[in-house]
């Protein structure tokens, strides 16, 4: 059965938060709020989470995981970074823009697109999600909660709980933060390119 952790969503609990790190910590899987929509995150290189979430979402074994980092330096040990994409990622992070970009040989091998050896990378902004963050100390592999057959994530944590209760060990109340994903951007080729529009502005960055 899976806890229930109301977090406020401006000023969260610290101990709540020390609470769910330790979950994530221990190899749990978690339901909880970004700056586009509710996700599901575990820990990096969690093998047996990570497949967990590829079976509540149905995800075959190419579908992409998303790494939330802290802030961007956190990004960049993960991601390899020109100067081009450190301005372009200074001026959209932290922000609801998940960016495809060549991997580091910090990324697990079983995380990367299998022939590009890229993953997606963001920085959310949210209290709850940057607190989580910085109790961890690392970052959390995730994706957005969008059950089998949905076209949209779920956005009630008491219809997470319901839905979720027997398949995560948490799940966090954030109140409301959205209906759409992430955009998605491609930053892997001479222009950034883009790959799913979500409720993040594309103007600025693709112009």
């Amino acid at each position: 059965m899976a806890q229930f952790f109301q977090i406020h969503p401006e000023n969260p609990q610290a101990r709540l938060v020390s609470q769910a790190a330790d979950i994530v910590s221990s190899g749990g899987v978690i339901a909880f709020p970004t700056d586009s929509a509710y996700a599901l995150g575990c820990r990096l290189g969690e093998k047996l989470a990570v497949e967990r979430i590829r079976g509540i979402r149905q995800l075959n074994k190419d579908h992409n995981f998303t790494l939330m980092c802290r802030d961007l330096s956190e990004l960049a040990s993960y991601a390899k970074v020109d100067n081009q994409m450190f301005r372009l990622l200074k001026n959209h992070t932290p922000g609801p823009f998940t960016f495809i970009m060549p991997a580091t040989s910090e990324v697990p091998r079983r995380l990367l697109h299998p022939k590009r050896k890229t993953i997606g990378l963001r920085v959310p902004d949210n209290a709850i999600a940057q607190a989580l963050l910085e109790a961890l100390g690392e970052p959390l592999m995730t994706c957005s909660l969008i059950m089998p057959g949905d076209e949209q994530p779920l956005t009630d944590p008491y219809d997470i709980r319901e839905t979720l209760e027997h398949h995560v060990e948490l799940v966090i109340d954030g109140g409301f933060c959205g209906l759409e994903a992430t955009t998605v951007v491609d930053l892997t080729g001479d222009e950034a390119a883009l790959v799913r529009q979500g409720c993040g502005s594309i103007d600025e960055i693709i112009g």
